[in-house]
Order: structure tokens, then sequence, then C-alpha cells
């Protein structure tokens, strides 16, 4: 059975919302574990948001070796309403979510990423099918936004990995407890 591995970068007070405003000093060993979360995905789940934002940005960025890995992986979108705009290699999932998840991680494949989309994510999460949850967590407090966690109910995660980069990034990798 493949994984459902979420990844999502927040502010030490846990804002997920705008990460691109408390993202800093960015360094080699955030980088590795980025490259290494992707390196094993064949899939990957967007919110419509997160697509609409990705699909004007990534399509021409240059950042490597992210932007091959998104503009080339098959990327299915939760929305209920039509996509605006045309993206390489997009599905919109028809149907009920947790049953679309559920049918393709008993696929044949490797993990299945959700990136992003803090709504998705949250649905996942207190739907019991997501398998990993891998932060990137910077040493900074946002102040306000959306959280990852808030209104989740009552959930407990084993640590799989943590590590402490140089520029103070907390990379931490957790395992749904079921």
């Amino acid at each position: 059975m493949r994984k459902l591995v979420s990844t999502l970068f927040l502010s030490l007070d846990g804002v997920a919302e705008d990460a691109d405003k408390f993202i800093v000093g960015w360094d080699d060993v955030v980088d590795a574990h980025g490259e290494a979360i992707i390196a094993t995905q064949d899939a990957v789940i967007l919110g419509r948001r997160s697509y609409d934002e990705w699909s004007a940005f990534w399509p021409g960025s240059e950042i490597e070796p992210f932007a091959t890995f998104i503009n080339t992986v098959p990327k299915y979108v939760a929305t209920s309403t039509p996509l605006e705009s045309e993206w390489h290699n997009t599905t919109v999932i028809d149907g009920d979510l947790v049953e679309f998840v559920q049918d393709l991680k008993n696929s044949a494949g490797e993990d299945i990423g959700v990136h992003a989309s803090i709504r998705l994510n949250q649905a996942l999460l207190a739907a019991g099918v997501v398998d990993e949850l891998r932060l990137a967590i910077a040493p900074v407090v946002a102040g306000h936004g959306r959280r990852l966690l808030d209104g989740l109910p009552q959930m407990r995660f084993e640590t799989i990995r943590s590590v402490t980069t140089p520029s103070g990034y907390v990379l931490a990798d957790y395992r749904t407890a079921r």
C-alpha cells in the first residue's frame, strides 16, 4: 500500500498560511530534506487554492529540483468547481475525497504527496488517511494566519526523525499512530 505523506512549512507558532512570508534563512539541509521527500513521490494531491497559486508560478520556475518534479508529476486537485487554468498532468478529483485517496493508496506506485493545501491537509488528517506528516518549522513567529492543526480531533503521532538545521529550522517527520 502506498503512503500518503503531508509536507508543509510552518512557523514556530504553527502558522501554515502564506509560508513564503516567514520562510527565511534557507539552508542546504532544508533543501536536502525536500529533495528526499519528493524523490519518493510519484503523485501529488493539491487543494484548489494551492493549485491556482502553484499553476501560475511553477510552470515558469527554475527552482530545482521541485519545479521539474511538480511540473511533471500527476497532480490530483480537490475542488468542486472547474479549474480556470490548465497545468500538465492534472486531474480533478471526481467524487468523495477520502474514497479517492483510499483508492489511490491501494493502487500501484510510490508515496503520494500532499503539499501546502491547509484545508485539504486538515480534512485528510481528520479522516485518518494521512500516514506521515513532514514538517519544516521555521524559527519565526508569524503572529497570525491559518494554523495546520487548528480544529482537528485529538491525534497521536510517532516521531520518525527530528533534525535542527544550521539556520534553525526543525525538520520533524511523524508517522500517524493508529
